[in-house]
């Protein structure tokens, strides 16, 4: 075998089931490998910021990596926005970059470039391939790398000569260390903090926001009445009726500062101090009271369901039930579109085990009450604050989790970013609902032009907010790439699209008019 396929067996050894792609002249060896081993699914994105989004959703809702298949620097640099998000959100991803062969780099031909440099800003590993010897190992490396702590990005390297020259062998999984444990003191200092005067906060993200240890959590606050809550964007969030509810650190600044004020303890796991997305003149960017308690739990990277269970035990919370939250569909609503009206709709039509990949970043932002009492549900966030990221990810939520629905809440701005996952959508017959809100415009930048205090904006900076002259006919698009479509107008009009697009399988794009 030479070594793409040495590097192809290894990986499918190693777990790796699929392969979001986009390649080039460097990578033809892998492409080859891929049709003579089996395991391996092939999944093709039109542009590589949608093969990377795809492979973020895949690694959140399958708790494994997904590998990509990217050209050369310029491909890794075009797919890079996304892999900040998939970073943010702990997701794991093995990325396979092709480069020159080793002995045409020194000619520096117009596709040669700084790989490693363009990778490791979003990798937490990063390796080039020496020689074809070499590769199998190298990717067994990899794999390991992306399953360390919560998820990371590894990214290896392969010179075209490394996967068309000879190899040895593949090589077999490699394993991964269990994640670290908390000390018993930190877990007496936190225990001692929740049962202490004043109000305490549990603030979390990660591998906390799962059903069976938001139970746990739950015990906890029926123990000492803390209260629970996570990330304004968390990569995966179990939600629904069923489930222990938490409250959500709200975006605009005001709003979270107010949500906060009254907390004296604020108990940390997985995450930081909640901080403010961007600074604003004289508004601070730490969230929390000055006067307020920092204790670090746990970190991203440890094991959040020991370091809770122990966290059980101090309490002594085994006894205490949870507070469930009940089914509690909001009522189909009529009349103009609004966000409300909106909101109401996905939280009553959502079907059980549905995947929600948000990145409705101005008409969605205050979609959770409406969904707090829906069917359960997985929610999935922009975690890295990139747009373009909210279509690809429910592609790839929708491979790893082809027996559930997806439905996709996306602005219009954010969604023409990575239309083209629309037509993956479409060549995989993928079950997701694309509901596009169409404002015509950035919306959440008109808002935070204000925010930031510009002054008078005219009519040079207002075009740079609006997407106006042409308007956009997400209808023509989504049809153009083989997708379904609909428009709805009003409230009654996108009840019965949502309610008809989630009866049926397969892609399909509600466009929704709000201008």
């Amino acid at each position: 075998m030479n070594g793409a396929e040495s590097l192809v067996r290894t990986l499918v050894k190693s777990g790796v089931e699929i392969c979001f792609t986009n390649p080039g002249t460097s990578e033809m060896h892998f492409v080859a490998a891929l049709d003579h081993v089996d395991g391996m699914r092939c999944v093709l994105g039109l542009f590589e910021g949608v093969v990377t989004g795809m492979a973020d959703g895949y690694g959140r809702m399958a708790d494994k990596p997904a590998s990509t298949l990217l050209h050369l620097g310029p491909g890794l640099g075009n797919g890079l926005a996304n892999l900040h998000n998939a970073k943010k959100a702990n997701t794991p991803i093995v990325n396979i970059v092709g480069e020159h062969a080793t002995y045409h780099i020194e000619y520096d031909a117009p596709l040669t470039a700084d790989i490693e440099g363009i990778a490791s800003p979003v990798s937490g590993w990063v390796k080039t391939s020496q020689s074809s010897r070499d590769v199998a190992l190298d990717g067994a490396n990899a794999v390991a790398a992306s399953k360390t702590g919560a998820g990371q990005i590894a990214t290896l390297i392969l010179p075209a000569n490394t996967a068309w020259d000879e190899a040895v062998s593949d090589a077999s999984p490699i394993t991964v260390q269990d994640r670290p444990k908390v000390s018993s003191d930190v877990i007496t200092k936190v225990a001692a903090a929740l049962m202490s005067d004043g109000e305490t906060l549990i603030h979390m993200t990660g591998r906390a926001l799962r059903q069976d240890t938001l139970e746990l959590l739950g015990k906890i606050q029926a123990k000492t009445g803390c209260r629970l809550s996570c990330m304004t964007a968390n990569g995966r969030w179990q939600r629904g009726a069923g489930r222990v509810a938490i409250e959500r650190i709200q975006y605009p600044v005001d709003v979270a500062l107010k949500q906060l004020e009254t907390v004296n303890d604020i108990v940390l796991l997985g995450t930081k101090t909640p901080v403010a997305f961007f600074a604003y003149p004289n508004k601070p960017s730490v969230l929390i009271p000055d006067s307020c308690n920092v204790h670090q739990l746990a970190s991203i990277d440890d094991n959040h369901v020991s370091v809770i269970e122990a966290l059980v035990d101090e309490l002594d919370a085994h006894n205490f039930q949870p507070k469930l939250q009940e089914l509690d569909l909001p009522e189909l609503r009529t009349g103009a579109l609004t966000p409300e009206t909106i909101a109401s709709a996905i939280g009553n039509l959502m079907p059980e085990n549905a995947i929600i990949a948000d990145e409705s970043v101005t008409t969605g932002r205050g979609f959770m009450p409406f969904t707090q009492g829906a069917r359960p549900h997985d929610w999935m966030s922009l975690t890295g604050g990139s747009i373009g990221l909210g279509l690809p990810y429910a592609t790839g939520a929708a491979l790893a989790c082809p027996d559930r629905k997806v439905i996709c809440t996306e602005g219009d701005g954010s969604g023409m970013y990575t239309l083209q996952a629309l037509w993956t959508q479409a060549r995989e017959g993928c079950d997701v609902i694309n509901i596009i809100f169409n404002n015509g415009a950035y919306s959440i930048l008109k808002g935070e032009l204000a925010n930031v205090g510009a002054r008078n904006p005219g009519r040079k900076a207002l075009d740079m907010l609006e997407l106006g002259r042409p308007d956009i006919d997400w209808g023509c698009l989504a049809k153009g790439m083989g997708v379904q479509a609909t428009r709805a107008t009003d409230t009654e009009e996108f009840n019965e699209q949502l309610a008809r697009a989630i009866a049926l399988p397969g892609p399909h794009l509600i466009e929704v008019m709000l201008r």
